[in-house]
């Protein structure tokens, strides 16, 4: 299947990454449809996720990991400074005065941007040493294509969690 833009027409192995974050990111947004501001900062489990803070957590996520495509591990925060932890925490939650429309926007920029560096990027083998990190092998590297990969599995699970937290509000379900 090809992706088709104003601009060119991608296939192949770019087409398919294109489909599968374009999937996981439409039910993303499919499960805040007509949620009011407060039904989407409503918490309905015992963890701190809500829809809007999911929207808000996949878009800072999907503009870190792009930039790190482009720039390296520069371009990533230190893993241990307490206040990118607090930040990071915080990315999970809807703050007074951000609303859901201005959230989804937000990630409609991000997703515009992605795709063309999807649909331009010279070579998706390039890659970068992933910065120091508990949670990252000393040394690994991670290739554009793998960077990808987890910006969609990532998506595809916080749309999980956002399904779950929207059926507890209302009953209504995005993925089944």
């Amino acid at each position: 299947m090809a992706t088709t833009t104003s601009a060119q027409t991608v296939t192949g192995e770019r087409a398919d990454l294109l489909e599968s974050l374009g999937h996981a990111r439409h039910f993303l947004r499919f499960t805040a449809r007509e949620l009011s501001d407060e039904q989407a900062t409503t918490r309905s489990t015992v963890s701190v996720l809500c829809v809007g803070g999911l929207i808000k957590h996949v878009t800072a996520g999907e503009r870190q990991w792009t930039r790190f495509i482009v720039e390296g591990a520069a371009s990533m925060p230190a893993g241990d400074d307490p206040a990118t932890y607090a930040a990071h925490a915080a990315g999970f939650r809807m703050e007074p005065g951000e609303t859901l429309a201005a959230l989804l926007e937000e990630y409609e920029n991000v997703a515009r941007h992605t795709d063309e560096l999807v649909r331009t990027l010279p070579d998706l083998d390039a890659g970068h040493e992933l910065p120091p990190a508990p949670w990252f092998a000393p040394g690994a590297r991670w290739s554009a294509r793998r960077v990808l990969q987890h910006i969609i599995a990532e998506t595809a699970q916080h749309a999980g969690h956002a399904d779950i937290i929207r059926e507890s509000i209302d009953g209504s379900r995005s993925m089944g």
